[in-house]
């Protein structure tokens, strides 16, 4: 590429804070004040709302923020029946803690599949839309480490293999600009067993996934990691970033986007991805910081993506945020204007570092 031709894509990673009267609607629905067409209403209000404000300051690829999932991991449960609550305890830095349901039986389905969000955001939408979908190593968690009796836990994988490749499949059908795997609990595996045996399992049930798709199907998938970030609180930023990128730049996909913006030696990182970065792969480093109160200027986020320009060649370079700003429907520890406008820092940014780098 010349540098005349210099061009950097930027991209959302998913969720965005859900508007007052989308929250109002959810604890109405909860309370059986409201039905699911209001419901339904509200969400739909909240997902051209949050395209039309992406677009407007110019994102060349917008996501439905989320705004009609419960979490970005547990969308496909909605509706299930056959689960109960006191599944695995996610601990956070400040404290609090997110807990996953448990599979009481078999098999395992799907309630929703993410092309059902993708749709109702491409109504809205006049550019590319990107869909994010949760990786099955997240759900693989549900299935209780004292098993099921009648569904061995081979016969799970084999079901959740079956509905992860639906999940992804489904949004590459109708259209997404890109599917990204949310491969958040990447970083925690190595947290719960620094000798690496949960993290390999969890790139070898993806890879399961990904080998069903074609080399030009993988090549618009994405992966996405971090080290969480709910409620202005991480579960995983305390472990070396080094010991996770070598294995998760394994997976078979045509895009990593990785949580950069809050880590505390970034040029390690940047070393690393360019050690490790596979064929074709492009990289969207993430150049701001969703559980920073503070917005950063234009100019914070060209230096960042200049700073990854010495380490990774420019036509592999992409940016993004470093996680999603509302992962959970009830996270409000964000400001849905704050993470606008650190959207728009993001887009004005990249477009700086690309002239710069163009001469």
């Amino acid at each position: 590429m010349s540098r005349a031709e210099v061009g950097i894509p930027t991209e959302p990673i998913g969720s965005i804070p859900r508007p007052a009267g989308l929250l109002a609607a959810m604890a109405d629905h909860a309370a059986g004040r409201i039905g699911d067409e209001e419901l339904a209403a509200a969400q739909d209000r909240a997902v051209a709302d949050t395209i039309r404000r992406l677009e407007e300051i110019g994102s060349p690829v917008v996501t439905d923020g989320e705004q009609a999932k419960p979490s970005f991991a547990t969308y496909p449960l909605t509706g299930l029946d056959h689960l109960a609550p006191d599944g695995v305890v996610i601990p956070f830095a400040d404290g609090h803690q997110r807990q996953l349901p448990r599979l009481t039986a078999g098999p395992m389905r799907y309630g929703v599949h993410a092309d059902r969000y993708l749709r109702a955001a491409l109504r809205h939408a006049t550019v590319p839309v990107k869909q994010a979908v949760i990786a099955p190593s997240a759900l693989s968690l549900l299935y209780p480490p004292d098993g099921i009796d009648g569904y061995p836990r081979e016969a799970f994988l084999d079901d959740l293999t079956t509905e992860a490749e639906a999940d992804i499949r489904g949004c590459l059908d109708a259209g997404a600009h890109r599917v990204q795997l949310d491969f958040t609990e990447a970083r925690l595996a190595l947290k719960l067993d620094p000798s690496g045996g949960v993290l390999e399992q969890f790139i070898a049930l993806n890879n399961r996934v990904l080998d069903r798709f074609s080399t030009a199907e993988q090549a618009r998938i994405g992966i996405h990691t971090c080290p969480g970030g709910d409620q202005d609180s991480t579960h995983s930023l305390d472990v070396d970033y080094t010991a996770l990128l070598p294995a998760l730049l394994r997976l078979k996909a045509g895009a990593f986007s990785i949580q950069l913006a809050s880590e505390p030696e970034p040029d390690k990182v940047l070393a690393v991805l360019a050690e490790h970065l596979p064929g074709q792969a492009r990289v969207f480093i993430g150049v701001t910081d969703p559980i920073d109160p503070r917005i950063e200027t234009p100019e914070q986020v060209r230096d960042r993506v200049m700073a990854a320009a010495r380490h990774l060649p420019v036509d592999r370079l992409g940016t993004c945020d470093d996680c999603g700003f509302s992962p959970f429907a009830d996270d409000t520890s964000t400001s849905r204007d704050t993470a606008f406008a650190k959207i728009r820092a993001r887009i004005e940014g990249t477009a700086l570092a690309a002239r710069e780098l163009a001469g």
